[in-house]
């Protein structure tokens, strides 16, 4: 039997920024999906997306989740990578009112929250600028 805590550090596209990419169409789906939205196959490869992208849009929260409260406000930004994934993080290492779209960001692991008395740390990816 695999444990829930195991379970969850071994998700790849969790952790290690993988996808699925249609062998019959090439599309590139992030999360991986079971069934391609363009052609409709089934059969998907395994790829690494690329850290690195331009950043699309973004917003600036001010009132969030209660786990994220002590970093408000923070923005969440939707980043274009190179390889054409679209993929939502939080933008970290940023002055929210210096961010500008357009600028390129880079996908580092990092820890997202420390959850309550516990103290279990939850981790995921957030973008910084690119170097």
């Amino acid at each position: 039997m695999m444990f829930p805590s195991r379970y969850w550090r071994e998700i790849p596209q969790r952790y290690r920024l993988e996808a699925g990419k249609c062998n019959k169409c090439g599309y590139i789906a992030f999360p991986p999906r079971l069934i391609c939205p363009v052609c409709k196959g089934r059969e998907f490869g395994t790829i690494k997306l690329k850290d690195e992208g331009e950043l699309l849009t973004y917003t600036v929260i001010h009132v969030g989740p209660s786990a994220f409260s002590d970093q408000t406000p923070y923005a969440l930004g939707i980043i274009k990578l190179d390889d054409g994934v679209n993929i939502t993080a939080q933008l970290a290492d940023v002055d929210i009112n210096q961010i500008k779209t357009g600028a390129r960001y880079r996908i580092e692991f990092r820890k997202l929250i420390s959850a309550g008395h516990s103290g279990i740390h939850a981790y995921g990816y957030k973008c910084v600028p690119a170097r």
